[in-house]
């Protein structure tokens, strides 16, 4: 069964759930609405195998209204087929039911997407940050959070003050150099040598 066979069969069991589909480079796109979003992932698991979430993730449409949106990324072993599901989410109510309990590869994507965008997974079992630090007051990934970060009241803890962007620790300079070369880290150990091989010709 290909992907667009699958998309019509979810149309088929929810004409009401799904506002829109699309498909770009052979991939299918569903958006549905929050209230049926565990309703169509049970079937999309249980009746057309999508056995694998591959990834959750978050967008940030900063200035529009739905501001955000949670994209799922579902594929199943069986078919070796990929399915795009999107639900838009508001800024003023930004909390999604869990999928975690659908599929266990949901736990750790649902937490960063709460840890970088605040998004609120409803009934995750242990909704906590999983990349900045416990008590950390922002969410990094926000259009509207600056790139040198912001002041947090956090005595002890790293990058507790905004980061300087002139050659700070997070810009990178345009360079022909490798990876290695561009990487800010690399230009402020003060006992890093940088083998020549790696190093631009003038």
């Amino acid at each position: 069964m290909t992907s667009d066979e699958m998309s019509d069969r979810l149309r088929e069991a929810f004409p009401a759930a799904i506002t829109d589909q699309s498909r770009f480079r052979d991939e299918s796109t569903l958006r549905i609405q929050v209230s049926a979003l565990r309703d169509v992932c049970l079937h999309a698991r249980d009746k057309l195998g999508f056995n694998y979430l591959i990834d959750v993730s978050s967008v940030d449409h900063f200035g529009d209204e739905p501001r955000y949106e949670v994209v799922y990324e579902l594929y199943s072993m069986k078919d070796c087929v990929h399915l795009r599901l999107k639900i838009v989410v508001s800024e003023d109510d930004c909390t999604v039911p869990t999928v975690s309990d659908i599929w266990p590869t949901a736990d750790w994507h649902e937490r960063e997407v709460y840890d970088m965008m605040g998004i609120h997974f409803a009934n995750h079992p242990d909704l906590r940050r999983i990349l900045m630090w416990d008590g950390y007051p922002y969410h990094p990934l926000r259009k509207d959070f600056p790139l040198q970060g912001k002041k947090s009241d956090m005595p002890g803890v790293a990058f507790t003050e905004p980061a300087p962007l002139a050659g700070g620790p997070f810009v990178t300079v345009p360079t022909s150099g490798t990876t290695q070369v561009r990487e800010p880290r690399a230009r402020h150990a003060g006992d890093l040598v940088m083998p020549e091989k790696f190093i631009a010709e003038p």
